[in-house]
């Protein structure tokens, strides 16, 4: 029985993205730069909000956006399709960089309000991407470090849902 388990988690493993690989970003709707963002003073939160209980940081609605762009670059093609998304009533349908497994647990506002953890901590320095591609390791060893790092617990149901 023990084998299986062990070959079950082999083979998941093997199944998520190495982030010791340089990939090329992935295809995004709409160009979108974090360093132009970042350099005009906007901060991760103010667009990546985090509804209660603060599992999953969201994407920007196209009225965040368009609280700036309906001036700020209209002329952009880019950003005209931004508009013609938000007058629809549609959402940008963003490509994620970051994914955990569905079997992992991980709430951004307990490790951002209680453990003090960065944004750039699990993301790398996206302030200065124009492109985002996956940097860092979140594989469980890299978290396990972390947690041992800073004297977090490392215990399976602290991330893993009993099943």
């Amino acid at each position: 029985m023990r084998w299986i388990v062990c070959f079950a988690g082999v083979v998941l493993a093997a199944q998520l993205p190495d982030a010791k690989i340089k990939r090329d970003p992935p295809y995004q709707p709409i160009p979108f730069s974090h360093k132009a963002h970042t350099a005009v003073g906007l901060k991760c939160a103010e667009c990546h909000t985090m509804p209660d209980p603060g599992d999953f940081a969201g994407y920007p609605k196209t009225a965040t956006c368009m609280a700036c762009h309906i001036t700020v670059k209209a002329e952009s093609p880019h950003i005209q399709k931004l508009a013609g998304l938000h007058k629809e009533g549609k959402r940008v349908q963003w490509t994620p960089v970051y994914r955990i497994p569905d079997w992992v647990s991980f709430n951004h506002k307990q490790h951002m309000g209680v453990a003090g953890v960065s944004c750039a901590d699990c993301h790398g320095p996206v302030a200065t991407r124009v492109e985002l591609w996956r940097e860092k390791d979140l594989s469980m060893d890299a978290c396990m470090q972390c947690h041992r790092q800073k004297n977090a617990p490392n215990g399976c149901l602290v991330c893993h849902e009993q099943r």
